[in-house]
């Protein structure tokens, strides 16, 4: 049920999203501006089934488009260029990220109205922590 996650979610708190940057590949700099960051992730569906995940701040916004179960190319806000599938099991939102024979795993839930955020690759788990504006 993708309803459960539409809206405005405001960034609360973060645990170890630096180690999992740094797991990602992302250059020092970026990382200081990512860890100060506290983005917004706004998400819709528009009448055809398309849904938008957008991460805006006043750093960098992005956006993606998609469907779930079907791949698509993704550029990601550290301009690491992805195949991406997301699906939905069990009320999470699931999203896939391949390059460079990398993998890593961001999973999404809501759970008493937060919306966790957990982004997973390799041993490395950072858990970001999103309440509803």
């Amino acid at each position: 049920m993708i309803e459960q996650f539409v809206g405005t979610w405001r960034l609360d708190s973060s645990e170890n999203f630096d180690n999992y940057m740094k797991a990602v590949g992302v250059c020092l700099a970026t990382r200081q501006m990512g860890n100060l960051v506290k983005p917004n992730f706004i998400v819709s569906v528009d009448d055809q089934g398309l849904i938008s995940m957008k991460s805006q701040s006043t750093f960098k916004t992005t956006e993606i488009k998609f469907r779930l179960d079907e791949e698509f190319d993704e550029t990601t806000a550290d301009d690491r260029k992805t195949k991406t599938v997301i699906t939905m099991e069990n009320g999470k939102l699931i999203q896939t990220q391949k390059w460079k024979g990398k993998e890593t795993s961001i999973e999404r839930e809501i759970t008493d109205g937060k919306m966790t955020v957990k982004c997973i690759i390799g041993d490395v788990v950072a858990m970001r922590t999103y309440v509803k504006a």
